[in-house]
């Protein structure tokens, strides 16, 4: 991202809102530069629409700017240290047989996410399900081989630094997966076992479309 605008947004950020002089006294630019980059962070999603705020002594009321939910992706986040401490923490006090239990209940909740009409077929779940995993960021795509098995590729994982250190998230992955499509896929490829991606093998006979 430009670096003003990046600026502007760290700004924002840590005083919850600002207006385009307050921008501009902390960057020493202009306001017509403060609300050309504003302009373009509005277009962006990155910047909510702002809102007027009278002032103390007489005037104009001025505007505030609050960053859009867009904006939360430019500022770090530390949610795999978070998985890994609870994972590492429930790993320590559940037996084998509870965390078994929970990896099916996460997966549950998560194909539950995605609506389905009763009697699906395959093809319909497989739409439905590439949908809802594209969504989440996992670049996923179904293909046919050249003997006639049928694929499911998953060229991302979105959380590789926590399944690097503890199988739950991959198991989660596998039984929703498997959910989501109503049939069970063996996985013959793994990312963090040095695959280039993930991917899954339809039981014989089951076409992904």
């Amino acid at each position: 991202m430009q670096e003003t605008r990046q600026r502007i947004l760290e700004i924002i950020k840590a005083r919850g809102q600002a207006t385009v002089d307050e921008l501009g006294r902390e960057l020493g630019l202009t306001p017509v530069t403060i609300r050309h980059h504003l302009e373009i962070l509005r277009s962006e999603g990155l910047i909510a629409p702002p809102q007027s705020r009278r002032k103390k002594g007489p005037g104009r009321p001025q505007y505030v700017y609050r960053l859009g939910e867009e904006a939360e992706e430019f500022f770090p986040k530390n949610y795999h240290r978070l998985a890994e401490a609870l994972l590492t923490e429930l790993e320590a006090r559940l037996p084998t047989e509870e965390m078994e239990e929970l990896v099916e209940g996460t997966a549950e909740r998560m194909a539950a996410l995605v609506e389905l009409p009763e009697g699906s077929d395959l093809s319909t779940r497989l739409e439905a399900a590439l949908e809802f995993l594209n969504g989440l960021g996992y670049l996923a795509s179904a293909e046919t081989g050249d003997d006639g098995r049928y694929w499911l590729h998953i060229a991302n994982c979105p959380y590789d630094r926590v399944a690097r250190r503890h199988p739950q998230p991959c198991q989660i992955d596998e039984r929703m997966i498997s959910l989501l499509l109503g049939v069970d896929l063996e996985r013959v490829e793994k990312i963090i076992a040095g695959g280039d991606r993930c991917t899954y093998l339809f039981p014989s006979g089951d076409p992904p479309s």
